[in-house]
């Protein structure tokens, strides 16, 4: 892998996952707001940023598996860390929005 190519994957996962943790944050201060709806809508385009991001992932995962070697840097370190903060954000939102659901509904 190129390492232009490399910075591209590196980028994606930050670029997604920051996506990610944006929508969820969205997600929860709507549903905090009475808007459940909106907010699992927003966990919807939550989801398909975490799938670009999975690309992003594949792809390196792809090049290892070739047995090419994939250079471990701060910056993929970062991303991966970015990656791994960003599902459990995605998880957490969840919950909470259920919680707001229930809350408003009792």
């Amino acid at each position: 892998m190129q390492e232009t190519d490399l910075l591209q994957s590196i980028m994606g996962l930050i670029l997604h996952s920051g996506n990610v943790k944006s929508d969820c944050m969205e997600a929860i201060q709507l549903a905090k707001q009475g808007n459940v709806s909106a907010a699992k809508e927003k966990i919807t385009l939550a989801n398909k940023s975490l799938v670009e991001a999975h690309h992003s992932q594949t792809a390196l995962l792809t090049q290892e598996a070739r047995g090419e070697k994939v250079e471990v840097s701060i910056m993929l370190i970062h991303a991966q860390d970015h990656l791994m903060n960003a599902i459990t954000f995605k998880d957490l939102a969840i919950e909470i929005i259920d919680l707001y659901d229930r809350l408003q509904g009792a």
